[in-house]
Order: C-alpha cells, then sequence, then structure tokens
C-alpha cells in the first residue's frame, strides 16, 4: 500500500477533498477505489468523505491499495538499477531483453527484473516501452497514481548510430503503418499514422553517424522505419536493411529521460551511459 500525505495549504482552503485529489492528478476510477477502501482518504486522522472540505493546515491521507501481480523475480546482473523510490522504478534495460513476459518469453524479461524492486501484489506499470533489441532507460510505476500521472509526459533522448554521414539537424515527418504481407515489419505509407521524428548529427566518421533523436510521435518502430526511408538505416537493424558488420542489433539507446516526478512533482532528468557495443564503431563516442 502506498500512503500520500498533504498538508493544506492556503490556497487549497475550502475545497472539496475531490477537488483537492482531481487537481493532484487522482483519476476518477482511483478516487473511487479510494472511496471504497476502508481508511482509504483520512483528514486529520479520522474518516473523511470526498465531498469534505478542506481547511488551511489540515493533514489529508490517502492509501492507494496494490493491485495486480509481479511475474517471478529475475536477478539479473546486466539489468542496472538507475533510480528507485516508493513511486517509481528505472531500470537500463539490455539489448535481447523484451521488456513484457509473452508466450515466447517466461522469466526473462524486464518485468521479472523489476520483481526484484517491487512488491509482489503490485502490477509492473512500464510507462513506456522499448524494442527488445533496443537499450536503454524504462520508467516503472509503482501504483496506479504514478502511472497515470506519467502517462505520455516523458521526454526521451535516443541515441542511434545511422549508416552514411548526416550533418546539422533535421525533421522527419512521414506517416508509418505495418507493411501488408508482415506481422512485424513497419514501412512509410501515405496512408499511415502520422510520425515525426526530430534528428541532430553528434559525430559522425567517413561511414557513420552518430545521432541524438526525439519523437513527437510514437509508432512502432518509428526510429528504424524513418532512417531506412530516407537512406540512411541504422547500424545492425537486419529487419530494415542496416549494415550488421560492426554491431549485432539495431545501433539504438534511450539514454535520457526527463519528467515530472508523479508525487512530489519535482522535475526529474535521469540519465545513461551508453552500451558497450556502441564503443565498437570507432570514432563516435
Amino acid at each position: 500500500m502506498r500512503v500520500i500525505r498533504f498538508e493544506i495549504k492556503e490556497k487549497d482552503n475550502n475545497k472539496q477533498i475531490k477537488e483537492f485529489l482531481r487537481d493532484f492528478g487522482v483519476s476518477s476510477s482511483l478516487l473511487t477505489r479510494l472511496k471504497q477502501t476502508e481508511n482509504g482518504i483520512t483528514v486529520n486522522g479520522n474518516f473523511a468523505r470526498t465531498i469534505d472540505r478542506l481547511s488551511t493546515g489540515d493533514r489529508l491521507v490517502i492509501s492507494i491499495q496494490n493491485k495486480g501481480h509481479m511475474p517471478k523475480p529475475l536477478e539479473n546482473n546486466n539489468v542496472q538499477m538507475v533510480y528507485d523510490d516508493e513511486d517509481i522504478l528505472v531500470l537500463n534495460k539490455p539489448f535481447m531483453m523484451p521488456v513484457h513476459e509473452s508466450r515466447n518469453h517466461q522469466g526473462d524479461t524486464l518485468a521479472n527484473a523489476a520483481a526484484c524492486y517491487m512488491v509482489s501484489d503490485t502490477a509492473f506499470r512500464a510507462v513506456y516501452r522499448l524494442d527488445r533489441d533496443t537499450s536503454g532507460l524504462v520508467l516503472i510505476a509503482k501504483n496506479e497514481l504514478a502511472a497515470s500521472k506519467l502517462a505520455g509526459r516523458i521526454k526521451k533522448d535516443y541515441y542511434a548510430i545511422c549508416e552514411g554521414v548526416l550533418t546539422d539537424s533535421g525533421t522527419i515527418d512521414l506517416p508509418i503503418r505495418r507493411v501488408n504481407d508482415s506481422i512485424i515489419k513497419r514501412g512509410v505509407f501515405s496512408d499511415g499514422e502520422k510520425a515525426i521524428t526530430h534528428w541532430q548529427a553528434v559525430k559522425s566518421n567517413s561511414e557513420s553517424t552518430l545521432l541524438k533523436i526525439n519523437l513527437e510521435t510514437g509508432r512502432t518502430h518509428q526510429i528504424r522505419v524513418h532512417f531506412s526511408h530516407i537512406g540512411h538505416s541504422l547500424l545492425g537493424d537486419s529487419l530494415y536493411k542496416g549494415n550488421c558488420e560492426q554491431i549485432t542489433r539495431q545501433a539504438l539507446h534511450c539514454k535520457t529521460i526527463y519528467f515530472t516526478h508523479p508525487v512530489t512533482e519535482r522535475s526529474m532528468v535521469i540519465d545513461s551511459d551508453f552500451p558497450e557495443d556502441f564503443y565498437q564503431i570507432k570514432g563516435l563516442i
């Protein structure tokens, strides 16, 4: 159970509890669950209704019950814990590891690694996912409030190594959809979903370029598809015709994430090192 305490400031004097909690980001469904939980909402140690009004100096407490079940824990030295508190967990995912369990992946996923840092009776809530062969930071919400407040509100800096030399910066605005004869592969098509990728060249050698990438949209394989389409496939990306001589998976890493903490409301910046296989590409890192 996650217990969150508030001391009511003068600006919130005379607000109804439900109004105060909604302003804080508590969803309607969570508010209903709090009402249904014994002592889910208290003021100054006493049971409170959501229609009750608050006074300056009141101590409001909400108790969020755990809901769900974590998979079997996996201790994996290749998964680095970067940040951990009562509400969020950030893990640095290695490549070749799926985020979620599936029929073909049981016990070997990031969800299993996260179970080492979370209580067993809560759900695994990755705020976003990375492809199996993409490495980097994954933000995990430890409770329902954190998940709802973080969804769609994370800025991510991706770094990729593409074939060929690119300079300066640019934007790729090309629609993407699934290729008709594939359940996995995506491509650029006029009837696809809008997809926008912003990129900046960081460093080049004579054969490839290190890019910093930010996404305005989040389509499946967006970065990989866009750079393949403009003739600069990511190194190691065999699905989109990337050169695999120097690296054995797509050279794509989620290096830095920016967000507002769902409870403390502090601005957070969490960074990671480049993965070891990026250093195989000489002259870029």
